[in-house]
């Protein structure tokens, strides 16, 4: 087995991209070989790097180079089908990691181990767990070796090493799945960017992002399909609904675009989630409608934009019915988002990924973004999309929602510029101010997703 400082070839040989990372065609080669790879995030993610190599070419000799490196605890992300047959249940019942790591139940292989500690241990387990022979009753439990259960759609769903290296064995022809540590500096601290290529370069690792992963699956892979464009007269003006169907997750996507998206550039967007007590029912509890009003007002004031309409998103991702439940939590006294975490479900399970996918084959690069909620924009240039403005929706309480709006503000990192007062007048869109451009300000760690 070929070790990483055995390795001739130095990054300045390789192809690399503009940002100074290695193509993602080379990582794949990597992998493929045996290697181990550095993969780092977006630095308005987690900003850090992982070591990767395909879990069923693991040995002892990459696991302990993984562990001399590393905080020392190696993952192994699985996809969903894996993870149900070896019957890898959940770690906890309720997940509020803020990245919402699927971490399993962890384990050991019962076969070829002592300890299940040692590097040669771990890498028979990890080795175990990407084999498909391996049963659910060859390991042992709890243990070494921790399994992540990632995202179907890979980062096409959720921009994490977790379906990074699920994507990265998969596009090398192997089983999808990989082992994986965070890379730690020599004084336990987090290795950022500057200290990761540093370290690629000196153990002569393929360094890559997750960024360049994206887009390159973008550029080869068709995963939103454009099923339906008709004309569609709404009280702001004319508009085109473009239909399209995500082939990753089934969910449908409205794009609700007016005028000429023309060179792409500087587009007003909205990317609003579905929400049928609000949108269609005028529920009082939320101000999901009167935001879609504002959104469509803003762009046809505009002259040129788009309104996104993403289903599946109701509750913020949980559905309508738990939606539902999650009221009578609140009603009892629970916030919005301690009530979903009582069901056991996300504060926020929403991805964007299909959504940015289908921003892109609108043809827009660049955008101003309608939104409060700064987290929605990381959301959306994790995929590539260059967001230049964001530009605030108003907002107006009444009795019904204020709690809920205070809760979005204070524990969701929603930025209001004006959250009134509650007032019962409150009660027609047509009312509604116009929506204003506020100041492009960093992410705080509060406001990442």
């Amino acid at each position: 087995m070929s070790t990483p400082e055995s390795r001739g070839q130095t990054i300045s040989e390789r192809a690399s991209t503009a940002a100074g990372f290695d193509s993602i065609e080379h990582g794949i080669s990597e992998i493929l070989a045996g290697r181990a790879v550095v993969v780092v995030d977006d630095e308005d993610r987690e900003n850090e790097g992982d070591l990767i190599f395909a879990a069923e070419l693991a040995t002892p000799q990459l696991v302990a180079f993984t562990v001399r490196y590393s905080s020392g605890v190696i993952c192994v992300p699985l996809d969903a089908a894996d993870c149900d047959r070896l019957e890898l249940s959940p770690m906890t019942r309720v997940n509020t990691d803020p990245k919402q790591t699927a971490y399993t139940i962890s384990v050991d292989s019962k076969i070829g181990v002592s300890t299940g500690i040692s590097a040669s241990d771990r890498a028979q387990t990890i080795r175990a767990l990407a084999d498909p022979a391996t049963q659910a009753s060859d390991l042992s439990r709890p243990g070494h070796v921790f399994p992540l259960r990632s995202r179907e759609g890979g980062v096409l769903t959720r921009p994490g090493h977790t379906e990074a290296a699920i994507d990265l064995a998969a596009l090398a022809g192997l089983r999808p799945a990989c082992a994986i540590a965070e890379i730690v500096n020599d004084d336990g601290s987090m290795a950022r960017l500057p200290e990761l290529r540093i370290f690629a370069e000196v153990h002569k690792l393929a360094l890559i992002s997750i960024a360049d992963l994206i887009a390159y699956r973008l550029r080869t892979e068709v995963q939103v399909e454009e099923v339906a464009n008709a004309r569609l007269p709404l009280p702001q003006g004319e508009f085109r609904a473009v239909g399209f169907l995500s082939k990753v997750t089934g969910k449908e996507l409205i794009a609700l675009v007016h005028g000429e998206i023309g060179d792409g550039e500087d587009v007003l967007v909205r990317v609003h989630s579905e929400c049928l007590t609000g949108d269609v029912l005028g529920s009082l509890r939320c101000d999901c409608g009167p935001q879609l009003h504002a959104a469509l007002d803003a762009v046809a004031a505009q002259g040129r934009g788009v309104v996104l309409y993403i289903r599946g998103h109701e509750g913020r991702g949980i559905g309508l019915l738990q939606k539902l439940r999650a009221y009578e939590l609140q009603d009892n006294g629970a916030d919005t988002v301690d009530a979903n975490l009582q069901l056991g479900l996300p504060a926020d399970s929403r991805e964007y990924g299909s959504g940015a996918q289908v921003l892109a084959a609108l043809g827009i690069r660049s955008m101003r973004l309608l939104t409060n909620n700064p987290a929605k924009r990381a959301g959306l240039e994790g995929y590539g999309l260059r967001i230049v403005e964001r530009v605030a929706l108003p907002v107006h309480a009444n009795p019904e929602n204020i709690r809920y709006l205070t809760t979005k503000r204070d524990r969701m990192g929603h930025d209001f510029l004006d959250l009134d007062e509650p007032d019962e007048l409150w009660l027609a869109s047509s009312d509604l101010p116009e929506a204003t451009t506020v100041a492009h300000s960093p992410l705080t760690p509060k406001e990442r997703i």
